[in-house]
């Protein structure tokens, strides 16, 4: 298995240039790709995230019918370094949240949505204590 740089992600979208807008103006991605209407992917460090229209081939249906849809709870884990400010910059840029900030023994996290409803996870990791300071 070859040693790729990147780890891949595809999201099946409903309007790939709402995803395009969304990911790089809101979530610090770039745009690496965008060869056809139904198709794009952007990337963000070592994240590239697959952006399927509902006419790409990812999107097409399966031999019983079942028609491949954005949404669910499998999600992209983005970490931050102030969860807070992050939630007040992209409410006051439109986004909502499933839920509050969430707090946890590894840190503090929250789900927002792209614009077809798959969801992103930010997450803050706890801070962890000086090994100095444990030794008592």
């Amino acid at each position: 298995m070859p040693d790729d740089d990147l780890v891949n992600v595809r999201y099946i979208v409903d309007d790939v240039d709402a995803a395009i807008d969304f990911y790089t103006n809101k979530l610090g991605f770039a745009l690496l790709t965008h060869p056809a209407p139904p198709f794009a992917d952007v990337v963000r460090g070592r994240l590239r995230l697959l952006l399927s229209g509902p006419t790409s081939s990812a999107g097409r249906p399966l031999p019983d019918g079942t028609t491949p849809t954005p949404g669910g709870w499998n999600r992209i884990h983005l970490i931050v370094e102030d969860i807070a400010a992050e939630v007040a910059r992209l409410r006051a840029a439109g986004l909502t949240f499933r839920s509050e900030i969430i707090s946890g023994p590894g840190g503090q996290q929250i789900l927002t949505e792209d614009p077809s409803g798959n969801p992103i996870e930010l997450f803050q990791p706890a801070a962890r204590a000086d090994p100095a300071q444990r030794r008592g």
